[in-house]
């Protein structure tokens, strides 16, 4: 679902303002060197992926196309601008007028990346461009990171829905975009209605240990909340002692209670106590929902006990340990001068210390191996050799200025699925490692 359906407003006014001031700083310059026509071609990639981890997945391309065409200078915007003396009056007259007019691609938001992927590429004149870094950057690191914490959480979940419910632990607007990130690695839920509404994402919740302490007994409470719920509602055990609350539970709502929480304790132990507990009151059909700052390690743990699905929250909203994917907007190749038809040069930043960049107008293609499953991650410039025509990954999203890649959630969750079922096993695996597939660069003539 898209909130222009709806007739919603956008998040803010104007993403206009989403950037650094050096991005205005720059423009003011290249404007008065004449250098700000010059096409270009920004590229987004990282040097390398977050410590042990097998793959990158890509997420928040659907709402950096909303960011683009909503990245918009109003008059507000300006004043403030020029209030502050950010500009001169020749880039404030440019920026009222701006509309990114370029073209973007981008690997297809839920496939997975791996060091030195050019997961989007941006082209234009370097002033629309420029200005677009920090918003791209500010989206692609947050939801890429929550994306692959979710992802592993999936594969190690074996099956298992997951709900996500880190609102409380995340800042407001964050959470609604971790949901939707989560929702691309796998996960089958929120508790959060703010992702619901504007995502179409599916939405659980009945009490937490506040409605039982509310009340008299723990019993009032379960009846309270069955009369309102029905049956099939979860109730939460573990307020007060889990055994006495099953019981009461399975007493108030009949065998036929749809699950019980639990939040606390040794999950493990306690799984199996109440599946045992539940069964011999005849309850066979309630589930087990076990939340309690669990992350991919805990949920494996969990492998063997009769667990049906998992609340996850701190861990994912902070991406399990890396917040950020540490994706980079680098200008890659840049016309010789503001000539429409002046062909590209590559450029890239030399340096010490592991921050260096590859020159050069990217594709990217993922070879396969005799049975199918991915063996590298190819990128290079010039031409595609013919055996990885067919396995390019760049896919276009904005087309002179007008998207044309918007597509719904559920297509790039199954995406997700899909490019992650076809890495080699071991890209599953939870133990330290290198990434899975390694980056390949083939170089060629640089095309213009």
């Amino acid at each position: 679902m898209n909130t222009a359906d709806l007739g919603l407003p956008v998040d803010v006014p104007s993403t206009a303002l989403f950037t650094d001031q050096y991005e205005l700083t720059m423009l003011r310059a290249a404007l008065k060197a004449g250098t700000a026509g010059r096409r270009s071609v920004f590229e987004v990639f990282t040097r390398r992926l977050p410590d042990g981890r097998r793959y990158g997945v890509v997420a928040g391309t659907g709402r950096v196309l909303d960011a683009v065409e909503n990245f918009r200078f109003d008059p507000g915007v300006l004043g403030f601008l020029r209030e502050k003396d950010i500009v001169d009056e020749e880039t404030l007259d440019w920026l009222a007028g701006y509309r990114f007019s370029g073209d973007i691609w981008g690997y297809p938001e839920g496939e997975v990346y791996f060091p030195g992927s050019p997961v989007m590429r941006v082209e234009g004149s370097f002033a629309e461009c420029v200005l677009l870094e920090t918003v791209i950057l500010s989206i692609l690191n947050h939801d890429s990171a929550i994306a692959a914490a979710a992802s592993r959480m999936s594969s190690a979940a074996g099956g298992r829905p997951l709900i996500e419910m880190g609102a409380r632990r995340t800042h407001e607007l964050a959470a609604v975009a971790a949901s939707r990130a989560a929702y691309v690695g796998g996960f089958a839920s929120t508790s959060d209605l703010a992702a619901g509404f504007r995502y179409n994402i599916p939405t659980v919740g009945t009490s937490a240990h506040a409605f039982t302490l509310l009340h008299d007994s723990e019993r009032d409470a379960f009846r309270a909340q069955v009369d309102s719920l029905g049956g099939g509602t979860t109730l939460l055990v573990d307020t007060y002692d889990v055994a006495e609350a099953v019981r009461t539970a399975v007493e108030v709502a009949g065998p036929e209670l749809g699950a019980v929480r639990i939040d606390s304790g040794d999950l493990l132990l306690v799984a199996h106590r109440v599946r045992q507990q539940l069964d011999e009151l005849g309850a066979t059909g309630t589930k087990i929902i076990v939340t309690s700052d669990l992350d991919e390690y805990a949920i494996a743990s969990l492998a063997a006990a009769p667990v049906d699905a998992y609340g996850v929250g701190t861990q994912l909203v902070t991406g399990s340990g890396h917040p950020t994917a540490s994706m980079v907007y680098k200008l890659v190749a840049r016309a010789q001068s503001a000539d429409p038809k002046a062909p590209l040069v590559p450029v890239a930043k030399k340096s010490t210390g592991g921050k260096t960049s590859v020159g050069g107008r990217k594709w990217a293609a993922r070879r396969l191996d005799e049975y199918g499953v991915a063996e590298a991650e190819v990128v290079g410039t010039g031409a595609v050799p013919d055996g990885l025509a067919e396995r390019q990954l760049l896919v276009p999203l904005v087309e002179g200025g007008a998207v044309i890649a918007r597509e719904p959630l559920d297509v790039v969750r199954d995406r997700h699925a899909a490019a992650r079922a076809g890495l080699p096993l071991s890209a599953t695996q939870l133990s330290r490692g290198e990434p899975v597939l390694p980056t390949e660069y083939a170089h060629g003539p640089s095309g213009s």
